[in-house]
């Protein structure tokens, strides 16, 4: 980095070992819970074997703890913040937590028998209430504590993607973009890039060198045709954003008294017309506004021309996109662009005379000098495809790799984990931003340790302490850990009737065909099914399995006789939603400690960077080398 790093305060590995160690004798003992799978729920009598508690009293109880709606309105409910440390401090703080398991899963440890206790040892044990985290606001401070101040146009991403991607585009390039200025970095590798959102954006706002990375081929096109798009967009956006100034400007003129009206427009135009007129290059233009909507813009006048173009031109230090105060290097939207990227509102050639007074032959020839003068410029965002490995060369994939920062906006399952390896292993990668997803997806050292494998590396464990642990979640506990606790304490339902379609004809397969165990999925057929009968039906079809063997009736028996245990399965999936941050809590402590073992990183942290209601996948493993 370029100048001196000085971090954030943060728990170091001897702390984050301790946490692990606390989290893990919980963990053991819920596992079960998190490994059911829900199809199975009915057919294998899930409730009864793992929990000795009625379904109603388990959900009142979860409220009671604070992690489903609804809580709270008991004077005897804990408060949130001291509730989470109430089991600990009752049986005698951190290092106990075998005593409370104890206590949370019955003496023979088969069986759930406390739930409110269970929910408040889970929400302990997780992220937030952990204090591993280092917050947004206090490392974006370090970043920009010595930084000259940067003129940064605000921009509305809604307009451009849908809320969830805008939110975490905005958020995530804000981090990076102050990371890569406090380093002095300007290339940018985004691994697992997809459509190239965060690409793009990094690219165009603050005029980074972006290569985006993706083992889709069909994704790497999709997102070169996305960009240019979206160029087109943002430059008409920039129009509109300039228009409505100018607007402004102009109703405040006209607001003005007569005499000082008239000596207004008399002053401008001297200022504008005493010095020889200088037209404008094609990529420092102000857009054009059409004069069809709006009377304002009517360009035939003269004198109101000549204020638009005033205006225009005041404005357009303000358009300046990210720039260092005495530095040489600007970045003004419009000229990171490829000069063909956006498309004008058309004029007529008076209009373009008068506006930027050169006719439409002499413009296009300059568009074209400028496309050949500035290559790099058209290419500032560039979309490869490959797929990644630990083992991966990047400068096999880009000649001229220079020292950059390494991106990732929810890399999915193993891509995660690799991209950590390779940010500790290439010394010209000088910084890491990096958001996983799909846990599901991550491969297991000892899931399955007696099958033989040609895997080298591992998605779970990183770190030498759960290695040596010889940890393993399961791929049902981790597709747990995708559930989001937030958005169903804010009241988002979880999808209980298909859960319900799927567990009951599970029953129907074991009891009518035979068959205990079916891993083949039915898919989305829920969405498509006008009755649970239609859903069966379907269903069976898919699989490949007689559906003439059972009878309409046969059928709507065994719906109505597990329709009344439906709140079974509903308090049942509401307990693996509490256990949801605990899992994700081990996979994230797993990253960091990775990290932290390794000599060439000089500071690395957890950060939550998006809403979680807006974006369950939240946290970012944030790292700089020294």
């Amino acid at each position: 980095m370029a100048a001196p790093w000085r971090p954030a305060v943060g728990p170091e590995l001897g702390a984050l070992q301790g946490r692990l160690s606390g989290l893990l004798p919980f963990l053991r003992r819920a596992l079960p819970i998190s490994g059911a799978h829900a199809v199975d729920f009915y057919s294998a009598g899930l409730w009864r074997r793992l929990v000795d508690a009625a379904p109603d009293a388990a959900l009142e109880a979860l409220r009671r703890a604070g992690v489903l709606p609804g809580g709270g309105a008991s004077p005897a409910a804990p408060r949130p913040e001291a509730g989470a440390e109430r089991p600990l401090a009752e049986h005698g703080g951190h290092a106990d937590t075998e005593s409370i398991c104890n206590k949370i899963f019955g003496e023979n440890g088969q069986k759930l028998v406390d739930v409110e206790s269970f929910a408040l040892i889970a929400k302990y044990y997780s992220l937030p209430n952990l204090g591993v985290c280092t917050p947004y606001e206090q490392l974006q401070r370090v970043l920009n504590e010595n930084q000259q101040s940067r003129t940064v146009e605000k921009v509305k991403l809604d307009e451009f993607m849908n809320i969830k991607k805008s939110h975490e585009v905005k958020v995530m390039s804000e981090l990076v973009g102050s990371i890569a200025e406090f380093g002095g970095i300007k290339q940018v590798v985004d691994l697992g890039s997809g459509k190239g959102y965060l690409s793009s954006f990094l690219s165009l706002r603050y005029g980074l060198k972006v290569y985006g990375i993706d083992s889709s081929n069909t994704n790497t096109h999709g997102a070169q045709e996305r960009n240019r798009k979206l160029k087109k967009h943002w430059k008409a956006y920039q129009s509109h954003a300039k228009a409505d100034a100018s607007k402004q400007l102009l109703e405040k003129a006209k607001e003005r008294t007569l005499p000082d009206k008239m000596n207004y427009e008399a002053d401008c135009n001297e200022k504008l017309l005493s010095p020889p007129h200088i037209p404008l290059s094609p990529d420092k233009r102000a857009v054009s506004v059409s004069s069809s909507s709006d009377p304002t813009y009517d360009f035939t006048d003269p004198a109101d021309s000549n204020t638009i173009k005033q205006t225009m031109d005041n404005l357009r230090p303000q358009s300046q996109i990210y720039q260092n105060t005495g530095s040489e290097n600007v970045f003004p939207f419009i000229s990171i662009l490829p000069v063909d990227a956006a498309e004008v509102t058309a004029l007529s050639k008076t209009a373009h005379r008068q506006l930027y007074g050169e006719d439409e032959k002499n413009r296009e020839k300059k568009n074209l000098e400028t496309r050949e003068s500035k290559p790099s410029e058209s290419n500032i965002y560039s979309p490869l495809t490959s797929h990644i490995t630990a083992e991966s060369e990047l400068r096999d994939i880009i000649p001229d790799l220079e020292d950059c920062i390494i991106v990732g906006l929810h890399t999915c399952g193993d891509l995660a984990p690799n991209t950590l390896r390779i940010f500790a292993a290439k010394s010209e990668i000088k910084a890491i931003c990096n958001v996983g997803c799909c846990y599901h997806l991550l491969s297991e050292e000892y899931e399955n340790p007696d099958k033989e494998s040609t895997l080298e590396t591992w998605g779970f464990p990183m770190c030498r302490y759960l290695k040596e642990e010889r940890w393993c979640c399961g791929h049902n506990a981790r597709m747990s850990a995708c559930l989001a606790l937030e958005r169903v304490a804010v009241g988002q339902r979880l999808p209980i009737e298909s859960l319900f379609y799927r567990a009951v004809l599970q029953v129907i397969i074991k009891e009518c065909y035979g068959i205990s165990k079916c891993d083949q999925h039915v898919g989305k057929i829920y969405s498509k099914s006008s009755s649970f009968v239609d859903y069966v039906r379907k269903s069976l079809k898919k699989l490949g399995l007689d559906e003439s063997k059972v009878t309409e009736k046969c059928i709507m028996d065994y719906h109505e006789k597990y329709r009344p245990r439906m709140n079974e399965l509903e308090a049942f999936n509401m307990l693996k939603v509490v256990l949801a941050p605990c899992i994700e809590t081990l996979i994230l402590l797993d990253r960091l400690c990775y990290l932290k073992e390794q000599d060439s990183i000089s500071w690395s942290a957890l950060v939550r960077l998006f809403d979680p209601v807006k974006s369950p996948r939240c946290y970012a493993v944030v790292a700089v080398k020294k």
